[in-house]
Protein backbone atom coordinates (compact mmCIF):
# COMPACT_ATOMS: atom_id res chain seq x y z
CA UNK A 1 0.00 0.00 0.00
CA UNK A 2 1.27 3.62 -1.00
CA UNK A 3 2.29 5.59 1.93
CA UNK A 4 0.15 8.20 1.06
CA UNK A 5 -3.05 6.41 0.92
CA UNK A 6 -1.97 4.93 4.06
CA UNK A 7 -1.81 8.37 5.29
CA UNK A 8 -4.85 9.12 4.14
CA UNK A 9 -6.81 5.60 5.81
CA UNK A 10 -5.28 6.56 9.19
CA UNK A 11 -6.74 10.02 8.94
CA UNK A 12 -9.77 8.85 7.68
CA UNK A 13 -10.18 6.63 10.95
CA UNK A 14 -9.42 9.14 13.05
CA UNK A 15 -11.65 11.63 11.95
CA UNK A 16 -14.40 8.27 11.88
CA UNK A 17 -13.75 7.89 15.65
CA UNK A 18 -14.78 11.35 16.45
CA UNK A 19 -17.69 12.01 14.08
CA UNK A 20 -19.28 8.62 15.28
CA UNK A 21 -19.99 9.41 18.83
CA UNK A 22 -20.72 13.18 18.00
CA UNK A 23 -23.04 12.94 14.54
CA UNK A 24 -24.81 10.51 17.58
CA UNK A 25 -26.26 13.45 18.82
CA UNK A 26 -26.64 15.43 15.85
CA UNK A 27 -28.64 12.80 14.21
CA UNK A 28 -30.72 12.95 17.81
CA UNK A 29 -30.85 16.18 18.28
CA UNK A 30 -31.97 17.26 15.12
CA UNK A 31 -29.40 19.54 14.23
CA UNK A 32 -27.97 19.01 11.03
CA UNK A 33 -28.59 22.16 9.79
CA UNK A 34 -26.44 23.78 12.55
CA UNK A 35 -23.85 21.57 11.35
CA UNK A 36 -24.21 22.53 7.63
CA UNK A 37 -24.18 25.61 9.00
CA UNK A 38 -21.11 25.88 11.03
CA UNK A 39 -19.78 23.92 7.51
CA UNK A 40 -21.05 26.82 5.66
CA UNK A 41 -19.10 29.06 8.06
CA UNK A 42 -15.55 27.32 8.00
CA UNK A 43 -14.96 28.97 4.83
CA UNK A 44 -14.85 32.14 6.42
CA UNK A 45 -12.33 30.99 8.83
CA UNK A 46 -10.18 30.51 5.81
CA UNK A 47 -10.42 34.36 5.15
CA UNK A 48 -9.72 35.01 8.62
CA UNK A 49 -6.74 32.93 8.87
CA UNK A 50 -5.14 33.79 5.46
CA UNK A 51 -5.92 37.52 6.53
CA UNK A 52 -4.02 37.49 10.30
CA UNK A 53 -1.32 35.00 9.37
CA UNK A 54 -2.77 31.66 11.49
CA UNK A 55 -2.92 28.35 10.79
CA UNK A 56 -6.30 27.55 8.99
CA UNK A 57 -7.80 25.26 11.54
CA UNK A 58 -8.02 28.32 14.19
CA UNK A 59 -9.15 30.74 11.81
CA UNK A 60 -12.36 28.05 11.54
CA UNK A 61 -12.42 27.60 15.27
CA UNK A 62 -13.10 31.35 15.54
CA UNK A 63 -15.29 31.41 12.68
CA UNK A 64 -17.61 28.64 14.07
CA UNK A 65 -17.45 29.62 17.64
CA UNK A 66 -18.32 33.41 16.28
CA UNK A 67 -21.61 31.85 14.57
CA UNK A 68 -22.49 29.52 17.69
CA UNK A 69 -22.12 32.82 20.08
CA UNK A 70 -24.62 34.67 17.61
CA UNK A 71 -26.71 32.06 17.21
CA UNK A 72 -27.21 31.76 20.92
CA UNK A 73 -27.44 35.38 21.75
CA UNK A 74 -30.03 35.85 18.97
CA UNK A 75 -31.90 33.02 19.89
CA UNK A 76 -32.53 33.97 23.55
CA UNK A 77 -34.27 37.06 21.94
CA UNK A 78 -36.56 34.39 20.22
CA UNK A 79 -37.85 36.81 17.43
CA UNK A 80 -36.87 34.53 14.35
CA UNK A 81 -36.73 30.66 14.37
CA UNK A 82 -33.99 28.98 14.70
CA UNK A 83 -33.73 27.59 11.15
CA UNK A 84 -34.16 30.97 9.74
CA UNK A 85 -31.40 32.64 11.87
CA UNK A 86 -29.35 29.98 10.63
CA UNK A 87 -29.74 30.38 7.24
CA UNK A 88 -29.34 34.02 7.57
CA UNK A 89 -25.83 33.77 9.75
CA UNK A 90 -24.75 30.72 7.62
CA UNK A 91 -25.25 32.00 4.01
CA UNK A 92 -24.19 35.15 5.22
CA UNK A 93 -20.63 33.58 6.27
CA UNK A 94 -20.22 31.84 3.16
CA UNK A 95 -21.05 34.96 1.26
CA UNK A 96 -18.26 36.69 3.33
CA UNK A 97 -15.89 34.25 3.57
CA UNK A 98 -15.69 33.57 -0.78
CA UNK A 99 -15.81 37.58 -0.95
CA UNK A 100 -12.69 38.03 0.99
CA UNK A 101 -10.87 35.05 0.09
CA UNK A 102 -11.33 36.72 -3.85
CA UNK A 103 -10.11 40.15 -2.61
CA UNK A 104 -6.76 38.46 -1.58
CA UNK A 105 -4.79 39.09 -4.68
CA UNK A 106 -1.15 37.86 -3.20
CA UNK A 107 -2.58 34.97 -2.32
CA UNK A 108 -3.65 31.78 -4.25
CA UNK A 109 -6.55 30.25 -2.77
CA UNK A 110 -7.43 26.42 -4.41
CA UNK A 111 -11.55 27.17 -2.99
CA UNK A 112 -12.52 23.59 -4.40
CA UNK A 113 -9.56 22.17 -1.86
CA UNK A 114 -10.93 23.42 0.94
CA UNK A 115 -14.65 23.13 -0.30
CA UNK A 116 -13.92 19.18 -0.72
CA UNK A 117 -10.72 18.22 0.66
CA UNK A 118 -7.70 15.94 -0.27
CA UNK A 119 -7.98 13.31 2.37
CA UNK A 120 -4.68 12.15 0.26
CA UNK A 121 -2.80 15.01 0.53
CA UNK A 122 -2.74 14.57 4.57
CA UNK A 123 0.64 14.55 6.45
CA UNK A 124 2.39 13.49 9.59
CA UNK A 125 1.36 17.02 10.93
CA UNK A 126 -1.88 16.60 10.15
CA UNK A 127 -2.55 13.01 11.67
CA UNK A 128 -1.13 14.56 14.64
CA UNK A 129 -3.84 17.38 14.97
CA UNK A 130 -6.37 14.84 14.12
CA UNK A 131 -5.88 12.55 16.60
CA UNK A 132 -4.89 14.78 19.65
CA UNK A 133 -8.06 17.11 18.60
CA UNK A 134 -9.65 13.77 18.31
CA UNK A 135 -8.92 12.69 21.57
CA UNK A 136 -9.27 16.41 22.95
CA UNK A 137 -13.40 16.32 21.50
CA UNK A 138 -13.89 12.50 23.16
CA UNK A 139 -12.76 13.64 26.58
CA UNK A 140 -15.06 16.18 26.27
CA UNK A 141 -17.66 14.16 24.91
CA UNK A 142 -17.17 11.79 27.51
CA UNK A 143 -17.24 14.39 30.79
CA UNK A 144 -20.74 15.70 28.33
CA UNK A 145 -22.00 12.27 28.19
CA UNK A 146 -24.87 11.89 30.31
CA UNK A 147 -25.22 15.41 30.57
CA UNK A 148 -25.85 15.89 27.35
CA UNK A 149 -27.90 12.64 26.54
CA UNK A 150 -30.66 13.70 29.15
CA UNK A 151 -30.62 17.23 27.77
CA UNK A 152 -31.39 15.39 24.40
CA UNK A 153 -34.49 13.18 26.03
CA UNK A 154 -36.14 16.21 27.87
CA UNK A 155 -34.67 19.35 28.58
CA UNK A 156 -36.76 20.80 31.00
CA UNK A 157 -36.24 17.50 33.40
CA UNK A 158 -32.97 17.82 32.85
CA UNK A 159 -32.79 21.02 33.53
CA UNK A 160 -35.00 20.16 37.25
CA UNK A 161 -32.47 17.56 37.82
CA UNK A 162 -29.84 19.84 38.07
CA UNK A 163 -27.88 19.65 34.97
CA UNK A 164 -26.93 22.96 33.14
CA UNK A 165 -28.08 22.84 30.11
CA UNK A 166 -27.52 25.54 28.77
CA UNK A 167 -23.72 25.42 29.33
CA UNK A 168 -24.03 21.47 28.02
CA UNK A 169 -25.96 22.64 24.63
CA UNK A 170 -22.57 25.30 24.06
CA UNK A 171 -20.18 22.87 25.04
CA UNK A 172 -21.94 20.65 22.31
CA UNK A 173 -21.67 22.96 19.78
CA UNK A 174 -18.16 24.15 20.26
CA UNK A 175 -17.13 20.54 19.66
CA UNK A 176 -19.21 20.33 16.60
CA UNK A 177 -17.13 23.64 15.41
CA UNK A 178 -13.73 21.69 16.57
CA UNK A 179 -14.46 18.80 14.43
CA UNK A 180 -15.13 20.66 11.59
CA UNK A 181 -11.88 22.61 12.19
CA UNK A 182 -9.31 19.61 12.55
CA UNK A 183 -11.35 17.32 10.23
CA UNK A 184 -11.68 19.73 6.83
CA UNK A 185 -8.46 19.03 5.45
CA UNK A 186 -9.67 15.52 4.99
CA UNK A 187 -13.03 15.83 3.26
CA UNK A 188 -13.82 19.05 2.73
CA UNK A 189 -16.11 21.93 4.45
CA UNK A 190 -18.89 21.61 2.20
CA UNK A 191 -18.37 17.17 3.22
CA UNK A 192 -17.35 16.80 6.79
CA UNK A 193 -20.95 17.10 7.75
CA UNK A 194 -21.88 14.17 5.75
CA UNK A 195 -19.65 11.99 7.70
CA UNK A 196 -21.18 13.79 11.09
CA UNK A 197 -24.94 12.86 9.77
CA UNK A 198 -24.54 9.66 7.15
CA UNK A 199 -22.55 6.84 9.58
CA UNK A 200 -25.08 7.39 12.85
CA UNK A 201 -28.26 7.12 10.76
CA UNK A 202 -26.70 3.91 9.38
CA UNK A 203 -26.49 2.80 12.43
CA UNK A 204 -29.56 3.61 14.12
CA UNK A 205 -30.94 0.90 12.35
CA UNK A 206 -29.14 -1.48 14.44
CA UNK A 207 -28.49 -0.09 17.56
CA UNK A 208 -30.64 -0.74 21.04
CA UNK A 209 -28.41 2.13 23.32
CA UNK A 210 -26.89 5.00 22.85
CA UNK A 211 -23.70 3.98 23.40
CA UNK A 212 -24.67 0.59 21.07
CA UNK A 213 -25.18 3.30 18.46
CA UNK A 214 -22.17 5.76 19.06
CA UNK A 215 -19.86 2.52 18.84
CA UNK A 216 -21.58 1.33 15.46
CA UNK A 217 -21.12 5.04 13.68
CA UNK A 218 -17.91 4.86 14.44
CA UNK A 219 -17.77 1.76 12.73
CA UNK A 220 -19.26 2.89 9.17
CA UNK A 221 -17.60 5.45 9.43
CA UNK A 222 -14.58 3.70 8.93
CA UNK A 223 -15.94 1.32 6.59
CA UNK A 224 -17.04 4.50 4.74
CA UNK A 225 -13.32 5.16 4.61
CA UNK A 226 -11.82 2.41 3.37
CA UNK A 227 -14.56 1.54 1.09
CA UNK A 228 -14.44 5.49 -0.16
CA UNK A 229 -10.67 5.25 -0.50
CA UNK A 230 -11.07 2.35 -2.26
CA UNK A 231 -13.05 3.63 -5.08
CA UNK A 232 -11.10 7.22 -5.01
CA UNK A 233 -7.97 4.76 -5.89
CA UNK A 234 -9.97 2.34 -8.43
CA UNK A 235 -11.45 4.85 -10.84
CA UNK A 236 -9.27 8.19 -10.27
CA UNK A 237 -12.33 9.96 -8.48
CA UNK A 238 -11.98 12.49 -5.37
CA UNK A 239 -11.61 10.93 -2.43
CA UNK A 240 -13.76 12.65 -0.47
CA UNK A 241 -16.87 13.03 -2.44
CA UNK A 242 -16.49 9.04 -2.63
CA UNK A 243 -16.28 8.30 0.77
CA UNK A 244 -19.66 10.44 1.13
CA UNK A 245 -21.18 8.02 -1.54
CA UNK A 246 -19.64 5.64 0.08
CA UNK A 247 -21.56 6.06 3.22
CA UNK A 248 -24.89 7.30 1.45
CA UNK A 249 -24.73 3.31 0.07
CA UNK A 250 -24.22 2.30 3.43
CA UNK A 251 -26.99 3.96 4.86
CA UNK A 252 -29.32 2.83 1.86
CA UNK A 253 -28.32 -1.10 2.65
CA UNK A 254 -29.08 -0.64 6.20
CA UNK A 255 -32.60 0.54 5.43
CA UNK A 256 -32.69 -1.56 2.65
CA UNK A 257 -35.17 -3.51 4.24
CA UNK A 258 -37.72 -1.32 5.47
CA UNK A 259 -37.88 0.29 1.63
CA UNK A 260 -38.64 -3.11 0.03
CA UNK A 261 -41.58 -3.35 3.35
CA UNK A 262 -42.62 0.05 1.81
CA UNK A 263 -42.84 -1.26 -1.52
CA UNK A 264 -44.37 -4.40 -0.68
Amino acid sequence: MEDFILRGLMGGVGVAMVTGPVGCFIVWRKMAYFGSSLAHTALLGVAIGFAFGIDLRLGILIACIGLAIVLMTLQSRKTLSTDTLLGILAHTALAVGIIAVSLMESIRVDLLGYLFGDILAVGALDLWWIYLGGAAALGALALIWRGLLAVTVNEELASAEGIPTFAVKCVFMLLIAFIIAIAMKLIGILLIISMLIIPPAAARRFAKTPEQMAAFAVLAGIVSVAAGLWGSVEWNAPAGPCIVVAASVLFLFSHSREMLAGKG
